[in-house]
């Protein structure tokens, strides 16, 4: 997780804050692009195709356009062409720690992952078919994101950036023969669909529906972190990110019409809104269905007011631009 007020990522192991260090983010004229991400592609050292071969050892890649975190200066303030600058310690040991799939979020402000609990969350196929709507998913080959990885030691609250950043689990899940590979769920308000993707490979789209279409929903991230129960049920997460409103010049005319439903969504605790995004949104039966049989841990729910980025195609998982 990435924040551009603070100028920090924070990385998630579990649920749980495990390490932080500062970065550097883009300056005015070459913004950092917020919205979610993933790992789409890893060099230990690399040279940039775009600004004089300049050096960018531990890129990770995050957008074909050139956005990628990489060790570099960090003076403390915005100071990139738009990539994430990483300490050189730091940016090191998360190379080392990632695989692509790996989920990234840049936020304007901070955001973490909080707990979360809706009938509405896909379930395991033993127990969706008594179900209503259910929803789960992100992302990748493997586990897609450092978040699923079990097992894991758990520093405090306020880890140091010298953690270590070993999460024995996420290894294991790596190395282990006959590997999971999620799926990752994307709905989007604005084409009123609903894609699903499994080891970034596109595998059905359908249609859904959505109370209140000129209302926005908001941008979060819903991830399975693991079954429990014997496979009954599914632990989740989710991460909100706040509405950038002047993105969304399609549905500003609609919204400056109703002022009073858009002040309720911007004044909701984050919890809630993801919450009422939710239960907004009606999925087809057979649809479900279809994904409780996909759903695995670390699968993922992205629900998005903007149909995905131009930058989703072949070796991505779904790419959402909110700025």
């Amino acid at each position: 997780m990435i924040s551009i007020a603070d100028q920090r990522v924070s990385l998630f192991d579990d649920g749980t804050l495990i390490a932080r260090s500062s970065v550097s983010t883009g300056i005015p004229g070459h913004p950092t692009p917020l919205g979610v991400f993933s790992v789409i592609g890893k060099q230990r050292w690399h040279r940039s195709n775009i600004y004089s071969a300049a050096p960018m050892p531990y890129m990770q890649r995050i957008t074909w356009s050139g956005i990628a975190l990489h060790a570099g200066v960090v003076p403390g303030h915005p100071a990139s062409h738009g990539c994430i600058r990483l300490k050189k310690d730091f940016a090191a040991r998360l190379w080392h720690l990632t695989r692509r799939g790996t989920r990234v979020i840049i936020a304007r402000d901070e955001v973490q992952p909080v707990e979360i609990t809706n009938p509405r969350l896909f379930k395991p196929k033993a127990v969706s078919a008594s179900a209503e709507f259910q929803a789960g998913t992100v992302a990748g080959d493997g586990i897609g994101t450092a978040q699923a990885a079990q097992g894991s030691p758990v520093p405090s609250a306020e880890a140091p950036e010298t953690a270590s950043l070993r999460i024995p689990g996420a290894a294991r899940a790596a190395g282990a023969p006959g590997k999971i590979v999620p799926i990752s769920v994307f709905v989007s308000r604005k084409l009123s669909k609903l894609f699903v993707r499994r080891g970034f490979t596109p595998l059905f789209d359908a249609p859904v529906r959505i109370e209140n279409p000129e209302a926005p929903l908001g941008t979060h991230v819903f991830t399975a972190m693991d079954f429990q129960n014997e496979g009954a049920a599914i632990r989740w997460t989710v991460v909100s990110l706040q509405n950038e409103f002047p993105h969304m010049s399609e549905a500003a005319a609609k919204e400056r019409e109703a002022p009073a439903k858009q002040a309720a969504v911007l004044s909701m605790p984050l919890p809630d809104k993801a919450n009422a995004a939710l239960d907004r949104i009606e999925i087809p039966q057979d649809t479900v269905a279809r994904i409780s049989e996909l759903l695995t841990p670390a699968s993922s729910l992205i629900i998005s007011d903007d149909g995905f980025s131009h930058e989703t195609g072949k070796g991505t998982d779904f790419i959402v631009v909110t700025h």
